[in-house]
């Protein structure tokens, strides 16, 4: 990973005794938990710490967690062993990830802003390469206007989603679920506050 600049960054900053994000799972990921069924393959990118892949594990789902920082992955397996569940862990960068075809029955996408574009689209259509037909994708992200509130995320908009993006990008799924609101997160020390949220709920026919 050492073309990738953010990689000594976001490696220190998961090497700290305490979880960044938390040990819960994202309130709107858990909000859809009904949606999940035992025994599905679950994929879940840019995993960081493990607080998503293990609420998933816990749920009955196979799920492989990944993430290109290894004290983040290490941390998860730990996470995952406190919890009495399994994930399988990936060391993988988004930046040169190669998407699985028609691989899992849900792909989660929790705040994966890592990138502007060509980059960011380019990993928003990896999620949807990655679905099987009549997989699930669940994705929460921030707004451009997060930047006004400063409570987490990427300093650049051209990180984030807006509707219309997201909108086009997933033209050919069926959503069962999308909003835009400003609403509370309380996510460990790295998000904390009103935030500028927009959810998916999509399914691939």
């Amino acid at each position: 990973m050492a073309d990738n600049p953010e990689f000594e960054r976001w490696n220190a900053r998961f090497s700290q005794a305490d979880y960044v994000f938390g040990t819960e799972p994202n309130e709107f990921l858990r909000a859809q938990s009904h949606r999940l069924k035992q025994g599905q393959t679950a994929l879940v990118p840019a995993d960081g710490e493990g607080r998503n892949g293990v609420f998933l594990a816990r749920q009955g789902l196979d799920v492989l967690s990944l993430d290109f920082s290894p004290a983040a992955q290490a941390k998860a397996r730990a996470l995952a062993a406190r919890h009495g569940v399994a994930i399988r862990t990936e060391i993988a960068d988004l930046a040169t990830y190669r998407w699985p075809e028609a691989a899992f029955d849900v792909v989660v996408a929790i705040f994966i802003q890592v990138a502007g574009p060509p980059l960011r689209d380019a990993i928003l259509a990896g999620l949807k390469t990655a679905l099987k037909r009549g997989g699930m994708l669940i994705l929460q992200g921030y707004r451009p206007e997060q930047l006004n509130y400063k409570t987490g995320g990427p300093p650049s908009a051209a990180n984030m989603y807006t509707e219309a993006m997201l909108r086009a990008v997933y033209a050919d799924l069926r959503f069962v679920h999308f909003a835009v609101h400003d609403d509370m997160v309380d996510e460990g020390g790295g998000h904390r506050g009103m935030s500028a949220l927009i959810d998916l709920v999509a399914e691939k026919p």
